[in-house]
């Protein structure tokens, strides 16, 4: 609008006027004056930008407060037909304001201006020319020539219908009927007719009879079915229905990770898929635990475990983000990673390294920062003590909010629609997905089903373009996690990793035991060997105890740090009766076995009755089959390499002491002559104390 003298206006909510306007050094001005007759004198900025001013006009112009929509929504809304008889009723309109259908006499079509709308013409005379050429009423193009002024061609456009069912009920009726879909949310899927009903009767309760028009039947459904769209209700299943309701109401937001290892993911899911018990062949439920670099999307960490996961389990998969699993000798070239931390554009001269290069299944990266969720195995003191000595912080996810770590479950999608999918033994995400019998197809064991899902992410995965992978500089780039991980080596630099041969007993069980003169008992097994001091000395900790390391798939070891800093192996009394790992479980299994059937049981005679059971296919019980799956992993979880030990029996001689040369006398010397008897050697070795 104009703004000049005699404008009034609003300012600090008194009525004013403008008497007068001047320019000086400082800008425009004006001066106001209220009712009573007080003048002011304030800047034309001031007026301009300042809520403290608010211009009141008799025929104000478009402002965004105005209740009409802008004229581009009003036109773009309309059907083809519609905006074509609107772009006429306009040349209508402007002939006889003008005379000339375009508006100008410059852009005059053959025969214009017709007789009858000259422009000399009197108005009335050519309002009436145009209602007997159309048959209206003169009253109806007079309203056509005020919309055209007030607003242009989008003032022609129809009043818009309610465009859904929605606008042709109460709202009233609505907002009930809403109220009652939502308090469904924690309940079972309702039927359509019951919240039909309930919303009747809620609408009575509250208004009164007669007070709020209630939709037919019919008309009903077709409104809960737009409703469906505000909060989903009849349609989903009732947990996806919950999964919605929960969303947060703010805007959306995400980590923005920089470089990688800044952000790793982890999660543990249940796989769809059924792989065999090595021990009865019989089917078995898995979960797959992995680690992902937020930055790259790479797998940097894996475990598939039978039924359950386990802290240890997760700490395991975090352990391989330092140290990767060697690769197999029937992966393909392209699926194994050059040494910890160096991209493949790295050239290494072999021969100026010492010893092989190692071939690792995945990329390196050092932790910063964990995103886990609330899972029991992710919260526990275990994995919270191993992030606080590797100096890694946790980031949880909110409570029952799966996008925090949209992209590792995004890949157990693309894990399931990609791998699992086309394996024998799949069973669907769902029980209605599921086949008629998935059981008898399964026939991958644990360790060969965990060796191609990691061959997949190696060959498959991790060279493949994902859409989120770009690069803000290069438009239209999509890049591969190999790619974005060497990608990220340029710009945040080398990654330094922990070359500590013993990492991996920072990530195992600790428990605090004291040392008797017979060694140490952790879980009721005893373990003994070099190293561990039995001359009374007190702990240098304050609790009094020593720390002793525990793996609990494989308690036939146990690992001490003795005062000169050296990690020593303690093995189990008796271990030496096993050819293959003892897991915790295993044993506290057959001690309840064995509490059974013997009335003096003991631990040697606990672990004789296991496999003579194993051995002749006794595991049938869904405890024996998870203990010999977890025992029956192809690779260790945690590659610990550390001098060995070994126990010598107390009744047998010291081992001579080396000199010169190693010959046949110096064994002589070392069993009293003649040839080794391995049986007698061990024959009390093996003997229960």
């Amino acid at each position: 609008m104009r703004l000049g003298v005699g404008a009034r206006l609003l300012y600090d909510g008194e009525a004013v006027e403008i008497i007068e306007m001047a320019a000086t050094m400082t800008g425009n001005e004006v001066v106001l004056k209220d009712r009573l007759g007080r003048i002011c004198r304030v800047s034309v900025k001031e007026l301009l930008f300042s809520d403290r001013a608010q211009v009141v006009a008799d025929s104000p112009g478009p402002s965004s407060a105005d209740d009409r929509e802008i004229a581009s929504v009003v036109l773009s809304q309309l059907e083809p037909e519609v905006r074509q008889r609107v772009l006429e009723r306009a040349e209508h309109v402007r002939e006889i304001r003008t005379g000339y259908k375009s508006g100008s006499a410059e852009l005059a079509r053959q025969g214009e201006p017709r007789p009858g709308f000259e422009p000399g013409l009197p108005k009335m005379a050519r309002y009436r020319a145009k209602a007997d050429e159309l048959g209206v009423s003169v009253r109806t193009v007079k309203r056509w020539v005020a919309d055209a002024v007030a607003n242009g061609e989008a003032g022609l456009a129809p009043e818009p219908r309610g465009a859904t069912v929605l606008d042709r009920c109460d709202p009233r009726w609505v907002e009930t009927a809403l109220e009652v879909m939502v308090e469904f949310v924690d309940q079972a899927t309702p039927m359509q007719k019951d919240v039909l009903d309930r919303t009747r009767a809620r609408v009575i309760a509250r208004f009164g009879e007669g007070a709020v028009t209630i939709p037919a039947r019919s008309k009903g459904y077709e409104a809960l079915a737009l409703l469906e769209r505000q909060h989903p209700t009849f349609r989903l299943s009732s947990k996806r229905n919950r999964d919605i309701a929960g969303r947060p109401r703010e805007a959306y937001g995400r980590l923005r990770a920089t470089r990688p290892g800044e952000y790793v993911l982890m999660d543990t899911t249940r796989l769809d898929v059924f792989a065999l018990d090595p021990l009865t062949l019989r089917w078995v439920n898995c979960e797959l635990t992995v680690a992902m670099c937020w930055y790259t999307r790479c797998i940097v960490g894996m475990c598939l475990t039978p039924v359950s996961t386990k802290a240890v389990d997760a700490a395991s998969v975090l352990y391989q983000a330092y140290r990767p699993l060697p690769v197999l000798p029937s992966w393909p070239a392209e699926a194994v990673w050059p040494e910890h931390g160096i991209p493949r554009s790295v050239l290494i001269d072999p021969q100026a390294i010492e010893g092989p290069i190692a071939r690792a299944a995945g990329p390196v990266v050092a932790p910063e920062t964990i995103v886990i969720d609330h899972g029991k195995i992710y919260v526990s003191d275990h994995l919270t003590s191993v992030c606080a000595r590797m100096g890694i912080s946790i980031q949880p996810v909110r409570l029952r909010t799966g996008r925090d770590k949209g992209p590792i479950e995004r890949f157990f999608r693309t894990l399931r629609q990609d791998l699992l999918y086309g394996l024998p033994g799949y069973k669907g995400p769902d029980i209605f997905s599921r086949g008629v019998d998935p059981e008898g197809e399964a026939f991958f064991f644990l360790d060969e089903l965990a060796d191609k899902i990691r061959q997949w992410i190696a060959a498959v995965y991790h060279h493949r373009p994902h859409r989120s992978l770009v690069e803000p500089g290069v438009p239209g780039l999509r890049m591969s996690p190999a790619q974005m991980f060497a990608h990220g080596m340029a710009r945040a630099g080398y990654i330094e990793v922990p070359r500590d041969p013993h990492l991996g007993l920072e990530f195992l069980e600790t428990s605090w035991r004291t040392i008797q003169p017979y060694g140490v008992e952790i879980g009721g097994c005893r373990y003994d060997g070099a190293g561990l001091p039995k001359d009374g000395r007190p702990s240098p900790y304050p609790n009094g105890l020593w720390p002793f390391q525990v793996n609990p798939d494989d308690i036939t070891r146990a690992y001490f740090r003795d005062q000169g800093r050296r990690w020593r192996v303690l093995h189990w009394e008796h271990a030496p009766v096993l050819n293959m790992p003892m897991s915790r479980d295993a044993l506290r299994y057959g001690r309840g076995l064995a509490a059974k059937q013997y009335r003096h049981p003991n631990d040697r005679l606990v672990t004789a009755d296991l496999f003579e059971r194993w051995n002749l296919g006794f595991g049938q019980t869904l405890a024996e089959r998870r203990m010999a799956l977890r025992m029956a992993r192809d690779q260790a979880a945690f590659a610990i390499d550390i001098e060995d030990d070994k126990p010598v029996a107390e009744d047998s001689p010291p081992p001579a002491q080396e000199a010169g040369d190693d010959d046949a006398a110096d064994f002589e010397d070392f069993d009293g002559g003649g040839d080794l008897d391995e049986d007698a050697f061990y024959a009390d070795a093996l003997e229960d104390l």
